[in-house]
């Protein structure tokens, strides 16, 4: 029982274990995903907001770039009103409900060097984001978005229902097998349904009960003694073998201190009067060598 306890509970252990980094894996990339199409679809609203600003509505938008995890790109081919720009992108992330802190920089497309730029607390400064209002020249610009990486918030009511549904799982499966387990014959502790066939054993006309000690024919029930019981079930599970008479010896007389060689030659000779009433046994002497059960039918 307790062996079976204790491998569903490795068991349970090792399953949830996997299961809820998986599900935190699993969650944490679809939360990526979903802010990645985000701010995709942000910025490009962003941009087609700016140059219909411009009197742009034409004009292919670029796709926008993703360089790592908090960082996103989008080219314009030509200068687009910068003053603009912050309420613009800040509605645009409202809308797709993007609440995280960004930095903004306006990229030389040819030298890759900063223009313009701001942070996201300067739209909240009395003086707004910096260089508004400034002169500035037409030419090829990227507009670069680096959020703030966002601190992983523990899935706890997720992890929580996924261990219920796995601990309730398993726990079926444990008393599966608690119940087979009570019901699995030991060897230790046999039902006598069980016992019945394992105990008797048939030759020739006769059988002989290990667990009661005795010997059955058609005629007869004779009780035997504990050696006699012995040397029996030694010969009626090696019928027509040959028994070296040194092996009968180590096999029925193993756990005495003394052994006596005549004693082989005294038991055999009570069991031949005890199975003279069965025709098909015999026990035959080999000559040098020991003893063999002959049973023929």
């Amino acid at each position: 029982m307790m062996r079976y306890l204790k491998a569903i509970f490795g068991e349970f252990v090792l399953l949830a274990t996997l299961c809820t980094g998986l599900s935190g894996i699993l969650m944490a990339n679809n939360d990526a995903v979903r802010f990645s199409e985000n701010v995709n679809l942000s910025l490009r609203r962003t941009v087609d907001l700016l140059l219909r600003a411009n009197g742009d509505s034409l004009s292919q938008i670029p796709p926008v770039k993703q360089t790592d995890a908090n960082t996103f790109s989008v080219q314009m081919d030509r200068m687009f009103d910068y003053d603009k720009l912050p309420e613009i992108l800040q509605r645009s992330f409202d809308s797709y409900h993007i609440d995280r802190p960004y930095s903004v920089a306006v990229l030389d497309c040819k030298t890759g060097e900063v223009t313009l730029g701001y942070q996201f607390f300067d739209l909240t400064q009395p003086g707004g984001v910096p260089c508004a209002g400034r002169s500035r020249e037409e030419g090829c610009y990227t507009l670069q978005i680096r959020f703030t990486p966002e601190v992983p918030k523990p899935q706890t009511a997720g992890n929580t229902w996924l261990l219920i549904s796995v601990g309730g799982a398993l726990a079926g499966l444990g008393y599966i097998a608690w119940t087979r387990s009570r019901h699995k014959k030991s060897p230790e502790t046999p039902s006598q349904e069980a016992a019945i066939p394992l105990s008797r054993i048939a030759f020739g006309h006769s059988w002989l009960d290990t667990a009661n000690q005795t010997l059955h024919n058609s005629e007869t029930t004779q009780t035997l003694t504990f050696r006699e019981a012995k040397l029996l079930g030694l010969f009626v599970r090696n019928i027509n073998q040959v028994l070296e008479r040194d092996a009968i010896l180590k096999s029925v007389w193993e756990d005495e201190g003394v052994i006596v060689g005549r004693s082989v030659d005294v038991f055999v000779s009570r069991l031949r009067k005890m199975l003279a009433a069965d025709p098909q046994v015999k026990i035959t002497a080999i000559h040098g060598v020991g003893y063999k059960m002959e049973v023929h039918s």
